[in-house]
């Protein structure tokens, strides 16, 4: 019985240790905005499009600059990669107007101003 007590214990704990380290989120607000980096003369390599991350799970603030987050409408199930290129203030995201219309393929953020998404963390693959 012992035995059995012990590797469930080691059970939980390995499923909450993924759990921490799987930073996601659900139901999250996404609005867009207009970097236009090639009229400010920015260039960060721009493999993926660009977000402001402000959302409810993984870092904050500087910690989260250059990291990668899957994003995916949770009403067409749309999927774009995006970087993550500045902060925000409205508890989600604020995708540059190149990665919002490819998960907006129904019209409907632009027509209310935002989209419901989850998010992953995702591999940058730099």
């Amino acid at each position: 019985m012992r035995k059995v007590s012990v590797t469930l214990c080691m059970a939980f704990l390995v499923f909450l240790i993924a759990k921490a380290n799987s930073q996601s989120a659900s139901n999250v607000r996404a609005t867009y905005h207009f970097y236009n980096p090639e009229q400010n003369g920015w260039d960060l390599n721009a493999k993926y499009g660009w977000t402001a991350f402000c959302g409810p799970a993984g870092p904050q603030g500087q910690a989260a600059c250059g990291k990668c987050l899957s994003v995916t409408n949770t009403g067409t199930g749309d999927n774009v990669t995006v970087k993550i290129v500045d902060q925000c203030s409205n508890g989600g995201l604020d995708l540059d107007e190149g990665a919002f219309p490819q998960i907006d393929t129904d019209g409907k953020g632009y027509a209310q101003g935002y989209l419901i998404v989850n998010y992953q963390f995702v591999d940058c693959g730099d």
